[in-house]
This record gives structure tokens, sequence and C-alpha cells, in this order.
């Protein structure tokens, strides 16, 4: 099962995201459930970084299926954009494959 987490701050803007594990739907090398969350991970750091200003940490270990990235300020409009579409993504996959393959947990810090 993959793990993402969704941190925000009192305010409501993100402070890091974090997916942690592989989902198991499918073997390795053919589980479409791991690969969509992967992409949509991939892609909003890729975006963060070319398409805005914002300065970021970002971490992985593929072994363990683990992808982090993290807000070093308050995110910029753009980014907040780029969040709010990472976690439409993502819940759509959870009301799509349920929560068997992944689970999504939101904080507040």
């Amino acid at each position: 099962m993959t793990t993402i987490t969704i941190t925000k701050a009192s305010d409501g803007s993100y402070k890091w995201i974090e997916c942690n594990g592989h989902a198991g739907f499918a073997e390795y090398g053919e589980d479409i459930v791991c690969a969509a969350i992967s992409v949509l991970t991939i892609n909003t750091i890729n975006s963060v970084e070319k398409f805005t200003d914002d300065k970021i940490l970002t971490s992985q270990n593929e072994e363990k299926g683990i992808l982090r990235l993290e807000f070093e300020d308050i995110p910029s409009k753009e980014a907040d954009l780029l969040m709010r579409s990472f976690e439409l993504g993502v819940t759509s996959i959870y009301e799509q494959y349920g929560k068997k393959f992944l689970n999504i947990k939101f904080r507040r810090e």
C-alpha cells in the first residue's frame, strides 16, 4: 500500500507531501496504481521546480518507494495551484482504486 501524507500549516498553506510505499496493485513494473502516483508526484515536483521560484527540498528512496517534497517557505500562488492539482489527482486515484492500495493522510502542523 502507498501512503501519501499531505501536510499543511495552520493557515492552509502546503508544507510538505510524502509518498511512501508501493501500492501492490500488480507485480513490479506493471502496477498502474503505483505508476500513476509516481507520475503525479514526480510531475508535481518537476513543475514546482520549473514553473515557480519556490525553494523546495526533495528526497527519494526508490527501494522503499519514498518521494518527498518540502517547501522552505509559504508556497507561491503558482505552487499552491500545482499542489492542489496533485491533491486532486491522488484523490481521484483513491476514489477509483480504494483504500486497499492507497491511503491519503491530511495533517496540520
